[in-house]
């Protein structure tokens, strides 16, 4: 018998003998905040993963995160399960997403630091999980805090240092040399950024990169200091001056 409106029907998530442990939506109907936690698997330790901010984030994509998650800190050998967050964010002043960001988290806050801890990701970074702490209450709630707070600093770019070297090793996996490889990376913001940087003085030559607004396209090189004063002041890379503009999908077509 209905009640004359159409009810939510929890999503279905995959399930196995891994987990997820824990699978939660939360919604403040004040802000009109929706968000998501899933705590795949806690053997090796409280759930670690990141908390992305999109507009399109779903809580089977949060699920699938997580997951993988639980296997790159087992391979890795760090004492963390995995984890995710994500709140549905389709922009706003930085006053509103601090209220969104602090309602998540003070919404999940039982959770942590004994199965969930949580870190930057899309559209979070130092700033983000400072808020986030601050509501919690507890500084162990969250990695990638600014300095003050106990975090690592901003400007080792971790994430992004992470990247480069993947990649470095990706291409001598392939027998061919770092210093004569051409790159395109598609997002200019927190793990962009660094990834840019770190490739950059391994030697690579970035050719494209692209943010979600735009992008650019150079076969002899980008100058990074340039593109970051761009996203700096707000704008897009793909207002650069130093070469061909392209759209954001364009730069997977790059020859790099």
């Amino acid at each position: 018998m209905g009640f004359g409106y159409n009810q939510p029907v929890m999503p279905e998530i995959a399930k196995d003998k891994f987990g997820p442990e824990y699978v939660l939506t939360v919604y403040d109907s004040k802000l009109g905040m929706e968000g998501f936690l899933v705590v795949d698997n806690t053997v090796l330790g409280p759930g670690k993963g990141g908390m992305r901010m999109t507009p399109t984030v779903t809580v089977e994509e949060i699920s699938r995160l997580a997951r993988a998650m639980t296997w790159k800190n087992a391979v890795c050998g760090l004492p963390f399960g995995g984890a995710k967050a994500g709140i549905v964010w389709s922009g706003g002043s930085p006053e509103l997403k601090k209220e969104f960001i602090q309602s998540f988290a003070r919404r999940i806050a039982h959770f942590m630091p004994k199965y969930y801890i949580a870190g930057p990701d899309v559209s979070s970074g130092e700033k983000e999980m400072q808020w986030f702490v601050e509501a919690t209450g507890n500084p162990k709630s969250a990695t990638g805090k600014p300095a003050a707070l106990g975090g690592l600093p901003h400007e080792l770019g971790s994430t992004g240092f992470g990247v480069a070297n993947a990649a470095r090793v990706a291409v001598e996996l392939k027998g061919m040399d770092i210093k004569k490889t051409t790159v395109a990376i598609e997002g200019f913001g927190n793990v962009g950024t660094f990834a840019f940087k770190f490739l950059k003085e391994m030697g690579a030559k970035i050719i494209a990169v692209a943010d979600s607004r735009g992008g650019v396209w150079n076969e002899n090189g980008l100058d990074g200091d340039e593109l970051l004063e761009l996203k700096k002041g707000g704008k897009s890379v793909g207002d650069s001056r130093q070469g061909k503009k392209i759209s954001h999908d364009e730069v997977f077509g790059i020859n790099a």
